[in-house]
């Protein structure tokens, strides 16, 4: 659903990007208070309201995932897909280094060399465009900065997306109330069909990650992983076989080199899981038989990088 979304923003135009945006929002918080209202999950929010900091921190989340969702909207209806699939390649990278550089995590050899790779795509990028390719980097860290925001809040994905979407209602519906009374919303004046694809905007947002939240208690990580490379590998597909956009030479080097950079990325994180889960068993062995169990370190493999 998140590599055919591109499909999606299209049908909405005449709509701009931020009236689509300010949709999005407001029928997201909708979809999700319906959700919340039938599974009858309502004691997370007093647990929140209790919680200046995690208030902050949701309040951050929402800010972030604003500008992602407006600058992917923006950059897909002006024929950008190319570009937008790129960030969403460039994330687990730019994932990784925010968990050097706010978490003081590790990195191990391999995930030094993917990072390495990946910047060195980021200037062959941005020689051939002769710009950076601010559209992809904005995506990535913006996307990085919110799964990292994600990870401290601590909250369930639909609750999560409730509360973000409750920070972003007001002003969402105050922008769309000042675009009707300028005359320039597109809401209700292209027909049934277009007034039902802007609402259809909070069931594209939440129905992906609801899914994606009832996949993470069911799929090994390392699996889960590995899938979220399927939405910008339909995203560049698509922006190039359906949108046709262009694909010089030099941008085929960088994708290349982001793509070497996240082969490398996969391997280590495939191989570090093999390497973890042969030392558990060795340790449930040695204990079964009586023998001392080894210290946890010896059997623990740092992470590197944070949930999204």
């Amino acid at each position: 659903m998140w590599g055919l979304v591109p499909l999606f923003w299209p049908l909405l135009k005449p709509a701009g990007a931020i009236e689509i945006l300010a949709h999005r929002m407001v029928w997201s918080l909708a979809f999700v208070g319906i959700a919340l209202l039938a599974l009858r999950r309502w004691g997370w929010i007093r647990e929140l309201v209790r919680s200046p900091r995690k208030l902050g921190l949701i309040t951050v989340a929402a800010t972030v995932i604003t500008v992602n969702w407006g600058l992917y909207i923006w950059s897909v209806n002006t024929g950008h897909v190319v570009e937008a699939s790129l960030g969403y390649f460039i994330n687990p990278l730019v994932t990784i280094a925010l968990g050097v550089l706010v978490l003081q995590e590790r990195l191990r050899p391999a995930q030094w060399a993917a990072v390495g790779i990946g910047f060195a795509a980021v200037l062959v990028l941005a020689i051939g465009y002769g710009r950076p390719p601010w559209i992809s980097l904005t995506l990535a860290f913006s996307f990085a900065a919110y799964g990292l925001v994600k990870k401290k809040v601590n909250i369930g994905g639909l609750e999560s997306l409730a509360a973000e979407t409750a920070v972003q209602f007001l002003p969402a519906l105050g922008y769309l109330v000042w675009l009707a009374g300028q005359g320039t919303l597109a809401f209700g004046d292209h027909g049934a069909g277009h007034t039902a694809l802007l609402a259809a905007t909070g069931i594209v947002t939440a129905v992906p990650l609801v899914c994606f939240g009832a996949a993470a208690i069911r799929v090994p990580l390392s699996t889960l992983g590995l899938l979220q490379y399927l939405a910008p590998t339909f995203q560049f597909l698509l922006g190039i076989l359906y949108f046709h956009e262009e694909m010089p030479p030099e941008r085929w080097a960088g994708f290349s080199l982001v793509w070497l950079a996240l082969t490398l990325l996969t391997w280590d994180a495939l191989r570090t899981a093999r390497r973890s889960r042969a030392a558990v068993e060795a340790a449930k062995t040695s204990a079964e038989a009586g023998a001392p169990v080894p210290p946890t370190s010896a059997v623990s493999t740092p992470s590197a990088q944070p949930g999204r």
